[in-house]
């Protein structure tokens, strides 16, 4: 009797098995996929060094951005856009989800916007003419393309929704080792060098959109890298670019979308040289490939589901009157910009902004599968505590099942960061108490007063919270 129980249970668990096989591989899922060249036509200051002092001299790489429509079997849609820029000011992605939300009904929860963060890409933030002293030609031309690039946005969503088609949705995963910790301690303080026994997460994660004749027609996939292999004067994807590149010659009709991870603190080593940004591409590419023939395999089955809730930042004081004073006179010109900026914002509103909502997103894919979106430059502990916070392991089961203590399993968690407003690096606690550049140093080439409150990442941590919450029980 034991014998026939024991073979009872199995086959039931294989009929399960089979069962939810066979739903998440029936083509309930619908993609789309589009994707538009946004590389300058002409020459442009570019983004992502202050220490560039004249435009662009070329392209050795064409920028694109791509988007990636899902709809499940309810009608339900979301639509990822990935881009190969510096950032997404908060601007462009409020106008865009307006525009898309008008023209397609599709709320501003279900609409991500991710920059790879190429530092070769064109400057379009506005803020920025005082940030790098931009004469009035370079700032109309910053503005014109950010014009430009806006209704190329709202206009690829609209394209990618309308080829909405029978699609399959798995995801797989892999790892690639070229990023490292950028954070090395001294006894200067925290330098900016390769630390090989600093925090990295090496995961490279993988939405897999097949057809429903098992051919491959999208990829997502992530790596959390500073996109900064490059330093030249040629607009170029980097390694983000290289590696989507790869993926579409090896995949000939394969759309690859490139979504960036929590890289703040981690850069591509070595560094420097075209072919580096192309040898790391093709590492990429390789490691996503390999996620693609590789098992585990989490078949996405399900609804499609998301938030977005606020995360109220606030910064440490800033500096009195007197001190903005002082510093506008400091031989340091980006310190006297700085607080040329700050003394006009205290001129103009009696005050200085001391608090800031940065927008943190959560995607739910079927059950198996939750996407944590970060605004900002986040550093790698945010990508690190989120899998630590919400993430079950990767087995290949659906996240329904139930482990052999009876306990339901917890989704993945993929977590990107540089999504949605890219406005400044969001340090951890631990980064911020060690201080350095993504610590504060940076906010003086930003709008903003200087460095976060202690508490920043529990804010943040906590608008994730809210926002998986959300998406995991709508």
């Amino acid at each position: 009797m034991p014998t026939l129980r024991r073979f009872l249970c199995c086959a039931c668990a294989l009929v399960m098995f089979v069962a939810s096989t066979s739903v998440a591989e029936a083509g309930d899922w619908k993609a789309g996929t589009a994707v538009v060249k946004v590389t300058p036509t002409e020459p442009m200051w570019m983004a992502g060094y202050a220490s560039r002092k004249k435009p662009s001299e070329g392209v050795a790489l064409d920028l694109y951005c791509k988007a990636l429509a899902l709809e499940d079997d309810a009608g339900r849609r979301f639509v990822f856009v990935t881009c190969d820029l510096i950032g997404i000011p908060r601007d462009l992605r409020e106008a865009v989800a307006l525009a898309v939300k008008d023209q397609h009904g599709l709320p501003p929860e279900r609409l991500l916007l991710n920059a790879s963060h190429t530092h070769c890409g064109p400057e379009f933030r506005s803020y920025k003419k005082e940030t790098l002293a931009l004469s009035d030609e370079r700032a109309r031309q910053g503005l014109a393309y950010f014009e430009k690039l806006q209704t190329q946005l709202i206009a690829l969503v609209g394209e990618a929704i309308g080829n909405l088609a029978p699609a399959k949705v798995s995801y797989v995963q892999a790892r690639c080792g070229f990023a490292m910790n950028r954070r090395t301690p001294s006894d200067k303080g925290y330098q900016n060098k390769p630390w090989s026994a600093g925090p990295v997460d090496h995961t490279v994660p993988v939405l897999k959109i097949a057809g429903t004749d098992d051919k491959l027609r999208a990829v997502l996939f992530g790596y959390a890298c500073h996109n900064t292999t490059l330093s030249f004067f040629q607009f170029c994807g980097d390694y983000a670019g290289y590696a989507q590149q790869y993926l579409e010659e090896k995949y000939p009709g394969t759309t690859a979308h490139f979504l960036m991870g929590c890289g703040g603190d981690q850069n591509p080593y070595p560094r420097g040289e075209l072919e580096l940004a192309r040898h790391h591409g093709k590492t990429l590419g390789i490691a996503v490939e390999a996620a693609l023939q590789s098992s585990p395999v989490l078949p996405i089955a399900g609804s499609l589901t998301a938030a977005l809730v606020p995360a109220p930042l606030e910064f440490a004081p800033p500096p009195p009157k007197e001190i903005l004073e002082r510093q506008t006179k400091s031989p340091n010109e980006y310190e006297a910009r700085h607080a040329t900026r700050l003394l006009k914002e205290l001129a103009e509103n009696g005050k200085i902004a001391t608090t800031y909502d940065a927008p943190v997103q959560a995607v739910q894919l079927g059950d198996g599968l939750t996407i944590v979106a970060f605004p900002g430059e986040t550093v790698i502990d945010y990508a690190l505590r989120a899998q630590r916070d919400f993430a079950g392991d990767f087995t290949g089961t659906s996240a329904g099942a139930a482990d052999g203590a009876g306990a339901t399993k917890k989704p993945i968690v993929w977590a990107a960061g540089y999504s949605n407003d890219v406005f400044a690096y969001i340090p951890s606690k631990r980064v911020l108490l060690e201080g350095g550049y993504e610590a504060g140093g940076a906010m003086l080439f930003g709008r903003f007063p200087g460095p976060f409150s202690v508490d920043v990442e529990e804010r943040v941590m906590k608008a994730a919270t809210t926002a998986v919450e959300r998406a995991r029980n709508e």
